[in-house]
């Protein structure tokens, strides 16, 4: 089968590539074509690359064309510039979803947020359930996957954490009180959006995914540092503390150690969907726990926070 993957070339999406790949399937990599941190993607052996930010409904079309499915993983957690909540949660799904329609693709699999929900008072969670809500009402077939912090190869959590372990000798953990969360290893996550996409499973379904391990936020960030021999002074700070520093950061920073809406995130704890929705089967439940082993197959290499990661420096 030919499977069209938005945001085909970011952390979530790569992987994906590879898992159908592996399994057979041509790919198509939808994306703007910025993000050029890991290269890899655009050498996945059966996968082809297509520009586009997913404004234009006709060029979505054409990116579709003979593909049976789509996975629709383009997302951000913080805004810059043009690049909005409403532009890439919400107008970018609705394009999808149309052209979709029009291109006669027979399956689509949304990668949400796992509390992503309306009237909660944050942008990136209410744009999030919009984008669910337009893909539950297209008319098409669709999976929904409500998903946890997910951790892997090249994504935010390892990597900012890591660098930030190596750069400061102390770290200040999110809120006066632990809040638990399921690590979710990005493979797990590709397995079960594959068997979605081309087993035709989960057909009509919102499901929440996370890791098989509830652990509290603190100790998750401690095993990254025991996994790097890294052992800062922790310590707590009240949410306020976190939303000032991660505005100051969004300012400053290329990729922020922390974006607004993560303090969100991670003030709430990322454990149980809101609302609640449809569990995945056994046969589909994520296993891999967050180990050391699994933690240093993650890993970027080692280094700190420098000049490089600052806005006005190239």
């Amino acid at each position: 089968m030919r499977i069209a993957i938005t945001g085909g070339t970011g952390f979530v999406g790569r992987h994906l590539a590879k898992e159908l790949t592996a399994r057979g399937h041509e790919v198509v990599l939808i994306a703007r074509g910025v993000d050029r941190r890991d290269p890899s993607a655009f050498a996945i052996p059966g996968a082809q690359f297509f520009a586009a930010d997913m404004s234009s409904v006709a060029e979505l079309v054409r990116a579709f064309s003979a593909c049976g499915a789509a996975a629709h993983c383009a997302g951000i957690n913080r805004e810059v510039g043009a690049q909005s909540y409403q532009r890439v949660h919400v107008d970018a799904t609705r394009n999808v979803v149309e052209a979709a329609r029009i291109a006669g693709v027979g399956k689509i699999a949304l990668l949400s947020f796992l509390r992503a929900r309306p009237n909660c008072g944050s942008g990136y969670h209410e744009s999030k359930w919009a984008a669910e809500e337009i893909v539950r009402q297209s008319g098409l077939d669709y999976t929904i996957f409500k998903a946890g912090v997910i951790y892997g190869r090249g994504d935010h959590m390892l990597d900012h954490l890591s660098h930030a372990l190596y750069t400061f000798p102390l770290f200040a953990l999110v809120g006066m009180k632990d809040k638990p969360v399921r690590p979710l290893a990005v493979e797990d996550l590709a397995h079960v959006l594959a068997a979605s996409l081309a087993d035709d499973r989960l057909s009509r379904q919102t499901v929440a995914i996370t890791g098989p391990e509830e652990i509290p936020l603190g100790e998750a960030v401690r095993r990254v540092g025991q996994a790097i021999g890294r052992h800062p002074l922790y310590f707590r700070m009240p949410i306020v503390f976190h939303r000032a520093m991660a505005i100051g950061l969004e300012m400053i920073m290329k990729i922020p150690l922390v974006s607004l809406a993560q303090v969100r995130i991670l003030s709430e704890g990322i454990v149980e969907p809101l609302p609640p929705c449809d569990e995945l089967p056994a046969d589909l439940k994520p296993a891999t726990r967050f180990t050391d082993d699994q933690i240093h197959r993650g890993l970027p290499e080692p280094r700190r926070f420098g000049l490089r990661d600052l806005r006005w420096c190239s």
